[in-house]
């Protein structure tokens, strides 16, 4: 390995620890490539004791100044990791793969359905990391068209395109130094899957109508709900990305994986929303620990928000939980299980996938965005699978 290799493997596994070059074989060029990748100094040979250990020392001091920044910053911006609730044994091997994860830059690749808190998760990663004092950023990859998201991503150059009447920097530049978090990163093409490949093995982005690279140094995460070892064989998904992004997996269980949560996860969300001043009867926990909770702890929290709202007394009941939240068929639902419902016996993932859009699109008279809603997606994401599965025509548009 050459120094800039040793330099890069050192500052991926800890992008606080400050790097001293010493070389005999200086150029200009190099020095200025050495720093750019996070060298804290460049000695040239010889060096005297006094000078290197007077490098050491100023180095030491500036990391310890940069850590007390960066306690600091946590102090004063507290993040979304005080939001993860549970004691479950799933949701707790993912608390103490967090811990594990955050100390390194190592790319993080996180599984889990709409709903179950990939973000929160990511962020937490972030809060924990050497990188907290900088900046958390984060873009739904579905939620843009092609062309918007690849200027989103990378930047672009003035005049590259109508109406880019100015340079424009890319969000891998503006998390430099921090957490950059690709959610539903399965939702990419082709052509941006190659420039994202290029992020991770070079460090270094290129602007849309540009030429010259710029080099980033940002920890990356990216989350997707999609298979994506069946996107590869399907020809969707680069397998080389995948194996750049899955350097450590996290999944993320569904919420009907940890049911146990919900009454700690109910009364979270009861704070959150009434201060403490309202609770659930026994009949209503017992609907929401029965209900499969296919939009996840995001389900959750939205029916306890309008539970909340709707109900006049202290106390939110079943019956203002089945009148006023939960639509007929999803009511059938929590009492008697989706599995009898769906028929999951014998089918594929995406055959029972279909068949749950359907269910839940006629549970709410096809109004898309209401479905959407309770499903845990973007209504983007929505329309998508729709189409893939033929379904977007037929039914009520939404108003």
């Amino acid at each position: 390995m050459s120094g800039l290799d040793i330099l890069t493997t050192l500052r991926e596994a800890d992008p606080t620890l400050p790097v001293i070059i010493i070389t005999g074989h200086a150029s200009q060029e190099s020095a200025i490539e050495a720093l750019n990748m996070g060298a804290y100094y460049y000695l040239l040979k010889p060096v005297s004791n006094e000078e290197l250990k007077q490098v050491v020392r100023t180095a030491l001091e500036m990391r310890r100044l940069k850590n007390e920044k960066n306690d600091l910053e946590r102090a004063l911006h507290p993040t979304d990791e005080k939001e993860m609730v549970g004691e479950s044994g799933g949701i707790a091997s993912v608390f103490d793969l967090i811990d594990r994860v955050a100390k390194t830059s190592s790319t993080v690749l996180l599984h889990g359905e709409s709903g179950t808190g990939k973000e929160l998760v990511a962020r937490a990663i972030h809060a924990r990391s050497a990188r907290a004092g900088k900046r958390f950023v984060s873009i739904n990859c579905g939620a843009l068209p092609e062309t918007l998201l690849e200027s989103e991503l990378f930047g672009h150059v003035k005049g590259s395109f109508t109406g880019a009447i100015r340079d424009k920097r890319g969000l891998f530049v503006v998390a430099e130094g921090g957490t950059f978090m690709l959610d539903e990163v399965s939702e990419t093409s082709t052509a941006i899957q190659v420039k994202l490949l290029r992020v991770l093995q070079e460090r270094e982005v290129v602007p849309v109508g540009g030429t010259k690279p710029v080099k980033v140094d940002v920890r990356v995460i990216a989350a997707t709900n999609a298979d994506l070892e069946r996107l590869i064989k399907d020809g969707r998904f680069r397998p080389d990305l995948y194996y750049r992004l899955n350097v450590i997996p996290i999944r993320i269980p569904p919420l009907r994986e940890r049911k146990e949560d919900i009454p700690l996860l109910v009364e979270h969300f009861l704070n959150k929303f009434a201060g403490g001043g309202k609770r659930v009867s026994d009949d209503a926990m017992a609907i929401l620990s029965g209900y499969d909770w296919p939009g996840n702890v995001r389900e959750l929290e939205n029916i306890i928000e309008r539970a909340v709202i709707l109900e006049d007394g202290n106390d939110v009941t079943a019956e203002s939980l089945n009148v006023s939240i939960f639509p007929e068929r999803l009511r059938t639902q929590a009492r008697a299980g989706s599995e009898g419902e769906l028929g999951v016996s014998g089918v594929t993932l995406e055959e029972l996938e279909r068949r749950y859009l359907l269910q839940t699109l006629e549970a709410t008279g096809w109004k898309k965005k209401n479905a959407a809603e309770i499903l845990g997606i973007n209504p983007s994401t929505l329309y998508r699978k729709l189409q893939r599965y033929g379904m977007d025509g037929g039914g009520e548009e939404d108003e």
